[in-house]
């Protein structure tokens, strides 16, 4: 049977939907004005990883929770880029291993899952991001500063209306913050970061010229 469209009408934009709207664009605007003035916090990253990848390293990344989810967006960006003719860099996201990180939980100590996999993955020539969106998670700082230690560049996305001096403190060599409380707004400032990042990545490492072999472990 063919299929008509409803006849139904829409319902009307009332002034307390407008309202809603509003708001919504309201709680994003003073994270989303903070990122845009990080503009030089961004650069900074982008050319140390740039760097990194040139000299053959590789990037983990980690993320708590849900943020598990941004590590492995991060990965598949890097290994598999959308826009054609962009190099693939070597990334992995320590996130998507589930069962490594349970057995690190079991080890009895759940805020050792990333440091733990970080010791037995990365080279000293490697790049650490770790992702939180909780200013209550102790496994990414830990998974950080255990990367910081074996000579990793060490990225950190972070939340909070509180704001580092962004150049990295004890957390790590380089330091985003979304500057919210609201969950929504942390993930949609995360995701705006790293995909930056990536995308000046890319233009740092191809001013670098031809880039070095990696050598077999």
């Amino acid at each position: 049977m063919p299929v008509t469209p409803s006849t139904q009408a829409s319902p009307a934009v009332t002034p307390v939907t407008e309202a809603e709207v509003i708001a919504a664009f309201a709680r994003r605007e003073h994270a989303g004005r903070a990122l845009a003035g990080d503009v030089e916090r961004i650069a900074r990253a982008a050319q140390a990883m740039a760097a990194r990848f040139h000299l053959g390293g590789k990037l983990i990344v980690f993320g708590d929770g849900g943020a598990g989810s941004d590590a492995a967006h991060v990965a598949v960006e890097f290994m598999h880029p959308v826009i054609v003719g962009k190099r693939a860099l070597a990334a992995v996201a320590l996130s998507n291993d589930a069962t490594t990180g349970r057995d690190g939980e079991n080890g009895g100590d759940a805020a050792e899952v990333f440091a733990h996999q970080v010791r037995h993955w990365a080279d000293a020539s490697d790049m650490a991001l770790g992702v939180s969106r909780d200013d209550r998670c102790v496994s990414v700082p830990r998974g950080l500063r255990t990367a910081g230690e074996l000579g990793l560049l060490t990225i950190a996305l972070t939340c909070g209306e509180a704001r580092g001096d962004g150049q990295g403190g004890e957390v790590a060599d380089h330091v985003l913050v979304a500057a919210s409380d609201d969950p929504a707004v942390v993930k949609e400032v995360h995701v705006t970061a790293y995909h930056l990042l990536w995308e000046l990545v890319h233009v740092f490492f191809d001013r670098l010229g031809p880039p070095a072999r990696r050598a077999s472990r």
